[in-house]
């Protein structure tokens, strides 16, 4: 099933997830074992991020460099792959612009034809490491709607129907010159063919509901799926906001650095998304979405509290 089939067949909210590929050397069995600690809460789709390329140069006795690709992650097709292969669940690779010609996404777009994905994540990607801004890589997209675009292409030459997702800032992308703007852009990606919204994570649910509103207001009427990312650490409440560029409110900064220790933290950062996400619920939100970024004790708190 695709993503916006699975929202209109669900008789009640659930949570999905978002995983980051594991690094080199771990094993298949070890993958599964974590992504197994979710599957009790009758998980209906997994996202799988992806990374640009990094290369490092390395220097040679005669004084000279070379350039060296270098891969630190397990790709997202054998991740996917990897999942279907023992768990019922949609998996949701995502595809960026950044580091990609246009080959490459439409041999990325075959694999997951290939393998029975239906569901892919369309985003154009950070910058890389030193890079101010964010430059295309020769041969390839610049904005996420012209990959959206080019998607939609590949369907009508190949006859697939992938459900494509697309991000969503309720705070507005660190890019764009306010708000309104930013809103104009997710529309472009919804107009060339996007199904449905995920949204970067918030802390404040007033900031969604409001995003919410001004979508609508704007003639976007994708659904808008929420995004969740607990605190589990003191220093994210530095490292966050500057990677992410968004709010973290006073009353959850204030209470992260009254704790006394690494595991209050842990608990005030937890039971603040569980708020969130109840919250969320009796707003009549149909799904929920968290970022695990490589963590599950956390994630699994939350799901057994709130589903």
């Amino acid at each position: 099933m695709n993503i916006i089939e699975i929202l209109e067949a669900s008789e009640r909210p659930f949570p999905s997830l978002e995983i980051v590929p594991p690094l080199n050397g771990i094993s298949k069995d070890e993958l599964l074992n974590t992504v197994g600690q979710f599957m009790e809460f009758d998980l209906k789709y997994i996202n799988v991020t992806c990374h640009r390329d990094e290369f490092e140069y390395r220097q040679h006795p005669d004084g000279s460099y070379s350039r060296h690709l270098v891969r630190n992650r397990i790709s997202p097709v054998a991740v996917c792959g990897a999942i279907m292969s023992k768990y019922n669940v949609e998996m949701v690779p995502h595809i960026i612009c950044g580091g990609n010609s246009v080959e490459e996404i439409d041999s990325l777009l075959y694999d997951f034809n290939f393998l029975g994905i239906r569901n892919v994540m369309a985003l154009r990607g950070d910058s890389i490491t030193g890079e101010k801004r964010f430059t295309p890589t020769p041969g390839g997209y610049t904005h996420a709607d012209e990959l959206v675009s080019a998607i939609r292409r590949f369907d009508e030459r190949n006859g697939s129907k992938f459900c494509i997702g697309v991000g969503g800032y309720p705070e507005k992308h660190f890019e764009a010159a306010n708000l309104d703007d930013d809103i104009s852009n997710l529309k472009r990606k919804v107009d060339a063919g996007a199904d449905y919204i995920i949204t970067q994570m918030f802390f404040d649910n007033e900031v969604f509901y409001q995003f919410v509103d001004k979508c609508r207001d704007a003639g976007i009427t994708a659904p808008i799926i929420p995004g969740l990312k607990p605190l589990s650490t003191a220093r994210q409440i530095a490292a966050l906001p500057e990677a992410f560029s968004l709010d973290i409110p006073t009353e959850l900064t204030d209470a992260i650095r009254k704790a006394g220790s690494a595991e209050e933290v842990y608990h005030i950062g937890t039971d603040w998304c569980k708020m969130q996400t109840k919250d969320l619920l009796k707003h009549g939100v149909r799904a929920v979405h968290y970022y695990t970024m490589g963590k599950s004790r956390n994630i699994v708190e939350i799901l057994k509290d709130c589903f």
